[in-house]
């Protein structure tokens, strides 16, 4: 039963909000001003505070700041445009005019005590997440894995932009997340996009967004990723794979706060923190000129660079625990156990895919096991060895030889989308696959004109 304390000097109008409120199932008290409500409740006991805008010895917004983020709701009668800017600029979480309506009233009421419950609980998950992995899910106790989390406790709560290095798989959405949920951005929107996965046709239109009439199907004018992460965080992964035009708007956004959608003259400002990631080294893409120097300069002002899981095989045993538990607990299976002989498999491989790689091994075998225990056969390590980076030469299974032969035959007359259309794939994922397999992309050879 939420608690509902209700601060109003006109004991009618008090008495009877009370009484609807209570005959909804609610606790109430009563208070006929804000020393007084001070003098007989603990202010933070309460699920919602409703108090009149006149008191006696002040005004009802002055609880906004006793009541330690308890939500409050301003009723008056001085029903004005002035005096509803004024109460939600001191903190109010809404406001109502009276006479009011009472339905209008319990309608209210129950969004803003929903809306509490659920933030008391977002709190508590949060901190119970804190308590057990302080960065967000990321889960190590090596000391490659400390030096990250150091890092991360000191950019989190600056305004600077960070570059992260990793493998693909390594977690780096994951530091980008904890960065951001850690710092004075938490409560705005953490907007992400992946560079690989956008045609260099389309990322403008996504990064910075259009007018209407910007391009053919640009029927309405539609917002970009960077104005919908505006007083947030942006977090482009695979930044290296960015456009030319991409790269010099996106040092513009980062340099003053301004861009332009596409199609447009006006320039719009932006408060945006941006977090960008890469698996390249951008300092020979500079070198190559495929990246601008100057956005590198902007970008690198932190960096922070993550290891590859085989680099970090002390944090294995966690890491599998952890993600044992995940997945079991999203399929809704009972626990799985890991015997040893499947551990020392687990210990052997030298996990190219990295974090990823190793939580879609275990969902496998998970789905796939009969009983509680996982065995080796179900995790499908095909490239076991313990010394190399990289892996050893051995025969392709028939797909991954089907994927690369057929890349390597039509690239030369289809882009990139038509490639992953025919695959059946995404474009992200025929990217990764040409990672893996080192398949360069190739220019594609124009077709011959009709003599």
């Amino acid at each position: 039963m939420e608690r509902i304390l209700i601060i109003e000097d006109e004991v009618v109008i008090r008495r009877a909000l009370a009484k609807l409120l209570k005959r909804e199932g609610y606790d109430i008290s009563e208070a006929s001003s804000v020393s007084e409500s001070e003098a007989l409740f603990s202010l933070d006991a309460f699920g919602l505070i409703i108090a009149d805008l006149r008191l006696p010895g002040g005004l009802g917004t002055e609880v906004i700041e006793k009541c330690a983020g308890t939500p409050v709701l301003i009723m008056t009668s001085y029903a004005s445009i002035n005096s509803a800017v004024e109460s939600m600029k001191a903190g109010a979480a809404d406001y109502i005019a009276k006479p009011f309506n009472h339905d209008e009233m319990l309608i209210v009421v129950d969004r803003l005590i929903r809306q509490n419950l659920l933030f008391r609980q977002n709190q508590a998950m949060r901190k119970d997440i804190h308590r057990e992995y302080p960065v967000w899910g990321m889960v190590g106790k090596s000391p490659a894995m400390e030096v990250v989390f150091q890092r991360i406790a000191k950019v989190a709560l600056t305004a600077s932009t960070v570059l992260i290095y990793g493998e693909s798989g390594t977690g780096k959405e994951l530091v980008a997340r904890a960065i951001h949920e850690q710092g004075q951005r938490s409560h705005g929107p953490l907007v992400t996009m992946n560079c690989a996965a956008i045609s260099d046709t389309l990322v403008e239109s996504e990064l910075f967004g259009y007018e209407r009439g910007a391009f053919t199907g640009a029927d309405k004018a539609t917002a970009g990723l960077i104005e919908s992460a505006d007083s947030g965080t942006l977090f482009l992964d695979e930044v290296a794979e960015l456009s030319a035009a991409a790269q010099a708007g996106l040092l513009r956004v980062i340099q003053e706060g301004e861009l332009r959608r596409l199609g447009s003259n006006r320039v719009k400002n932006v408060d945006v923190r941006v977090l960008a990631a890469t698996h390249r080294n951008l300092v020979e893409r500079v070198e190559n000129g495929l990246f601008r120097e100057d956005l590198l300069y902007r970008l690198q002002v932190i960096e922070i660079t993550l290891p590859p899981l085989r680099e970090r095989k002390e944090d294995l045993p966690a890491l599998t625990d952890h993600l044992l538990h995940r997945v079991c607990q999203q399929l809704n299976r009972s626990l799985c156990e890991i015997p040893a002989e499947v551990r020392e498999h687990l210990a052997a491989y030298h996990w190219p895919g990295n974090v990823r790689e190793l939580e879609n091994a275990i969902e496998r075998a998970v789905i796939l096991s009969d009983g509680n225990a996982i065995v080796p056969e179900l995790l499908n390590l095909g490239r076991l060895q313990g010394q190399k980076t990289k892996a050893p030469d051995r025969p392709m299974a028939s797909l991954d030889a089907y994927f690369v032969e057929f890349v390597q035959q039509h690239q030369g007359q289809m882009t990139e989308t038509e490639l992953a259309r025919k695959l059946g794939i995404s474009r992200k994922t025929l990217w990764e696959r040409r990672q893996r397999f080192e398949i360069p992309r190739a220019k594609m050879i124009p077709l011959a004109e009709n003599s």
